[in-house]
């Protein structure tokens, strides 16, 4: 049987592309080319399913999937997204063996996890 290498691309509807694709840039450091190209660190990569009513993703039920990037220093980047103006969920959660969590959601409203590893 053939299976998936890992993630090819993940594509957001955006009201303004070219602003959404600025505040990730600027916001999270998400250097893309002119394609949308972006060579990502190696590590893992979780792939879940969620009860259709979980409010893990936000409150927004129109918003089907997250996206969570890894991060080095989850205290660090939640600091500058707030220091920037963006929208960060308070508190964190930590789950033994796997990391610490925080969320931060982007001028599109799409609620976006962050994820440091233990």
């Amino acid at each position: 049987m053939e299976r998936v290498l890992g993630i090819g691309g993940y594509f957001l509807r955006a009201t303004d592309p070219a602003a959404l694709t600025t505040w990730y840039r600027d916001h999270l450091g998400l250097d893309t080319d002119a394609h949308g190209l972006w060579t990502q660190a190696p590590g893992p990569t979780v792939f879940a399913t969620f009860e259709a009513d979980t409010d893990y993703f936000g409150t927004a039920r129109t918003q089907q999937t997250m996206l969570n990037f890894r991060v080095r220093d989850l205290d660090a980047m939640l600091t500058q997204l707030r220091a920037a103006g963006a929208e960060v969920a308070e508190g964190t959660q930590d789950m033994p063996g796997v990391g610490r969590f925080g969320w931060v959601t982007d001028p599109e409203g799409n609620r976006i996890e962050l994820w440091q590893q233990e």
